[in-house]
């Protein structure tokens, strides 16, 4: 059957061929849903038959059908990118507060929302709080913590499940309080979506869109909502394993630091015990072991004894102060007995003690902060001292009962023979072809006795002589051939010793051992003179104490009183032919008057004034003064007698 070709006025009713053309065309250009209503609007006006009306509203319809599946598949395809963008945004970050503003962001984009918001729950704590928001207003709502069970996110967090309510005011199927009620009604939220952000069984926040109007969510948001809730369980997971991850490590290397360090530490320690130890097997002293203490840990070590005196310093040789000295031994006196080391502000002090005794301290200056191992590098620093103390005191203590033993032998006359004195002279360190003068030391109280024999006997050590304690004095027998000079010198250095005074008295040279017993009582008068003199902390001999030497002299040297006192007079007179002694003996017996000794010499007076002027230049101008006149008389005496 052929069908005529006709041609359709534009006002004739369309044929149902060209019908779906123009629907198929609406949906190939995804024209809105109104255009669809065209196509018939046109054929009714234009009077088509109800059969034809029929079959352009079921096209319609169908399309519109079409229409909607297309715009939903798009949708759907626009929220799956943007679930797939999120997914690689999220992936990308390491940041918690970085995630969560990224989801919170893409939230309220996609589900235009007025405001997107997580919360965080905390599980010490039972509280979910707000951690970010997009498009919040009010910074209370921003600080809003929810008991868990409470508002819409505590029930959403207790349950597990979404919950959406259009009008969150009067919603009662959750708890209200009154504090969070107000911090919504600041941020004006009407509508609000809430889904849980979980992880297995396990809630870790709440996803939330809301509204400032009551416009309610459809079901297929709350499923984006939770699409994106579920991205952002586990970024927020991911997060917080690499930030638990990062703080091991850190607490990790830190641990490592310390057992580093302290193995460092040790490793210092124990170099520093093996160097001091050496110091002692070498025969080092106290200032060795300073020197490696302050190498190691750096400031000034004073090595002090039992008194307080310094025996050594390694570092700043900035002497301590008398009161740091006093706080110093205070504090050793005081620890001693436990050990250990004390912090005095920036004095670090350790005493250096034996079980029953304290020997002294080791005073570290410095201002750093000592550790365990530091502290225990200076407290075997005190031991070793302690140790060369001690070592120091028993060879001091058998050298000086072998120089006591002999020199007591000496005093007492017990000599078995040259070679045998010899011989223990060798042992001793002495010197058998040289000159010895004799001291004779006495101290004023009995508690220096200890003290005084210790140094006497460190002392003669050092100048290869002899010491020893015999009662109330110390008897020293010392190379040299100044005895007066040596006696002053011992006294003053034994006094400052003992911080006390100290008298010498002194006899000698001795050029043969067997004359050490009349040289020491020679010693003992000049000490007992002194004393009585009251000349204390001095030392002397008999020919330095003039016409009282002669008296108390073994010897009885006229000639070198004569010679010290009166000899450049003496010779004068011999050389010259002058008679400057007589003039002398006729000025003192004229009771030093120029006038009358002019008279009995029978010389002008200018002649007189000369003789003596001359006097003045041969025994110097202070010879008129009353101790050296008396001396100066009875030499004239002394020059007569002898004729």
């Amino acid at each position: 059957m052929t069908v005529p070709l006709t041609v359709q006025s534009p006002f004739a009713p369309p044929a149902p061929l060209a019908s779906s053309t123009v629907f198929l065309d609406l949906l190939a250009r995804e024209a809105a849903p109104a255009e669809f209503e065209e196509p018939v609007l046109s054929a009714r006006a234009a009077g088509a038959p109800p059969e034809t009306l029929a079959q352009l509203e079921a096209a319609k319809l169908t399309a519109l059908r079409v229409s909607a599946d297309l715009r939903r598949q798009a949708g759907r395809e626009a929220e799956l990118t943007a679930l797939f963008d999120l997914a690689g945004d999220l992936a990308a970050l390491r940041d918690l507060d970085a995630i969560l503003e990224t989801v919170v962001r893409r939230a309220r984009r996609l589900l235009n929302a007025d405001v997107a918001y997580v919360t965080l729950n905390d599980d010490e704590s039972g509280e979910t709080r707000m951690r970010m928001t997009d498009g919040s207003i009010s910074a209370a709502f921003r600080r809003l913590r929810v008991p868990l069970g409470d508002g819409l996110g505590g029930l959403v967090a207790q349950t597990a499940m979404p919950y959406s309510t259009d009008h969150y005011a009067a919603d009662p199927q959750f708890r209200h309080r009154a504090f969070i009620d107000a911090a919504v009604a600041e941020e004006a939220l009407v509508a609000i979506l809430g889904v849980p952000m979980r992880l297995g069984s396990r809630v870790v926040g709440v996803l939330y869109a809301a509204n400032r109007s009551q416009r309610p969510f459809a079901p297929e948001k709350a499923v984006l909502l939770g699409s994106l809730a579920a991205h952002a369980a586990l970024a927020v997971d991911n997060a917080r394993l690499l930030e638990r991850t990062r703080t091991a490590l850190a607490e990790q290397e830190e641990v490592n630091g310390r057992i580093r360090a302290r193995c460092a530490a040790i490793e210092r320690a124990a170099q520093a015990h093996d160097r001091m130890t050496a110091l002692v097997v070498r025969g080092g002293d106290a200032g060795d072991v300073a020197a490696v203490v302050t190498e190691v840990l750096g400031g000034a070590l004073h090595v002090l004894d039992a008194d307080g005196r310094c025996l050594a310093v390694s570092g700043d040789q900035v002497p301590l102060a008398e009161d740091e000295i006093s706080a110093a031994m205070a504090v050793a006196g005081s620890v001693h007995t436990r050990g250990g080391t004390t912090r005095h502000g920036d004095l670090w002090v350790t005493p250096i003690a034996t079980p029953g005794e304290v020997l002294g301290a080791l005073v570290l200056r410095t201002e750093a902060e000592l550790g365990d191992a530091d502290r225990r590098i200076l407290e075997r620093a005190a031991l070793v001292t302690a140790l060369l103390l001690l070592l120091r005191c028993s060879a001091a203590e058998a050298e000086a009962r072998v120089q006591g033993e002999l020199l007591d032998d000496l005093l007492d006359g017990r000599v078995e023979g040259s070679a045998a004195l010899e011989a223990r002279m060798r042992r001793a360190g002495l010197d058998a072809d040289a000159s010895y003068v004799m001291l004779s030391a006495r101290y004023t109280s009995p508690r220096h006795r200890g003290r005084a024999a210790f140094w006497a006997a460190a002392h003669a050590a050092a100048a290869h002589g002899l010491a020893a304690a015999r009662g109330e004095e110390v008897v020293l027998l010392l190379p040299g051939d100044a005895p007066g000079e040596t006696a002053r010198r011992v006294a003053k250095e034994l006094g400052a010793a003992l911080a006390a005074p100290v008298t010498v008295g002194a006899a000698g040279p001795i050029r043969d051992l067997t004359g050490v017993p009349a040289a020491h009582k020679e010693a003992r008068r000049c000490a007992d003179t002194l004393l009585a003199l009251d000349r204390l902390d001095d030392g002397a001999d008999a020919r330095e104490l003039g016409f009282v030497g002669l008296l108390i002299g073994t010897h009885r040297d006229a000639r070198g009183f004569l010679d010290s006192t009166l000899g450049p007079v003496l010779d004068y007179d011999a050389r010259r032919g002058t008679s400057l002694v007589r003039t002398l003996e006729t000025y003192f017996s004229s009771r030093c008057g120029l006038s009358k000794t002019a008279e009995r010499l029978h010389v002008h007076i200018n002649t007189v004034h000369q003789r003596l002027h001359r006097v003045s230049r041969l025994l110097g101008e202070d010879w008129q003064e009353p101790e050296r006149a008396l001396e100066i008389q009875l030499a004239l005496r002394l020059h007569r007698l002898r004729g």
